[in-house]
């Protein structure tokens, strides 16, 4: 591409104060040395520490940073979808502000996806530096369930951290869902992708702001919004549960029959099956909850974020 473009670095922030001045610097260092136009979109997510007020400053110091701000904290996923609905150049790179995803891969990016044609080029954790086993596992485990649940197939060992081009952003901005698991999204529309390997890096300061309950959210909207074989499964364990309850009503017959001594009466098998049952019966409404839920929020039609301040968005 040999002509005059613009990249946007859409940054989402969550009580990032501790990280967020060195951030910058680091942002601003790696992209000094591009031939290229480029701003940053920051966007705070409805922080309480003083994010807000360093990224006044930083707008103030620097017309190339953008701050979009939100009336109260609507999530990751929201703060990254309002950066690209305020994408004004020819690609933008999704990056957190924590430098667990280095800055200075973003050249190389911009790079790959100038070289081979493609319309994104996602990073792929090749080490993950500062994260706990558990976390290691069962992220492991969710991205290979997710593939085997979803009828697309989304690469494994990958975050949000990503390049898009102007035809990907354009493609998002007609999405009016609200639970967006964006990931997913970029899979399912289908344009052309190619891996960028890195080692991600610890924290540079603070402490993650994704805590488990919300990483169990996350991987419910991915499951949820991508795959109909949850509710498939209610089908076969209620199949299954059929299958038990005849196996169980052959055996007691055969016990009446042949060996009348062994049945007591009060059976506590009794109270195994009915608890069998309703656990079954439990587990798909539960099933069933989470579609409907997700039909009942679509169906109120609220913004998916309230941008109370904007600082140089044009």
């Amino acid at each position: 591409m040999g002509y005059f473009m613009k990249l946007n670095i859409i940054i989402p922030c969550y009580n990032e104060e501790e990280v967020l001045e060195e951030s910058y610097r680091r942002f601003v260092k790696v992209m000094s040395g591009v031939s290229y136009d480029y701003s940053f979109i920051f966007i705070n997510d409805g922080s309480r520490d003083r994010t807000l007020e360093i990224l006044r400053n930083l707008a103030k110091q620097d017309e190339k940073v953008t701050v979009i701000s939100f009336s109260r904290n609507f999530g990751h996923q929201n703060a990254v979808s309002a950066g690209l609905h305020n994408v004004d150049g020819d690609a933008a790179v999704i990056i957190d502000a924590d430098l667990q995803d280095p800055p200075e891969e973003i050249p190389k990016m911009v790079e790959k996806w100038q070289t081979t044609g493609c319309n994104i080029v996602y990073a792929v954790r090749e080490s993950r530096k500062g994260e706990s086993f558990f976390k290691l596992m069962t992220a492991r485990i969710y991205y290979r369930t997710l593939n085997a649940l979803s009828e697309y197939a989304f690469p494994v060992d990958t975050g949000d951290f990503r390049l898009v081009d102007r035809a990907v952003v354009d493609a998002f901005a007609r999405f009016p869902e609200k639970h967006k698991y964006l990931r997913g999204l970029f899979s399912w529309m289908g344009f052309r992708q190619e891996p960028h390997m890195y080692k991600r890096e610890e924290r540079y300061a603070g402490s993650t702001k994704y805590s488990l309950s919300k990483m169990v959210h996350l991987a419910a909207v991915g499951i949820f919004g991508f795959s109909k074989k949850p509710l498939k499964l209610a089908i076969s364990l209620g199949l299954m549960c059929i299958i038990f309850a005849i196996a169980i009503i052959v055996w007691m017959v055969c016990l009446n029959i042949f060996r009348p001594e062994k049945i007591v009466p009060g059976w506590s098998s009794t109270i195994f099956i009915v608890l069998l049952m309703g656990g079954i019966q439990l587990f798909t409404i539960g099933i069933l909850g989470e579609y409907i839920g997700n039909i009942f929020d679509e169906t109120k039609g609220r913004p998916e974020y309230i941008i109370q301040e904007k600082i140089n968005l044009k």
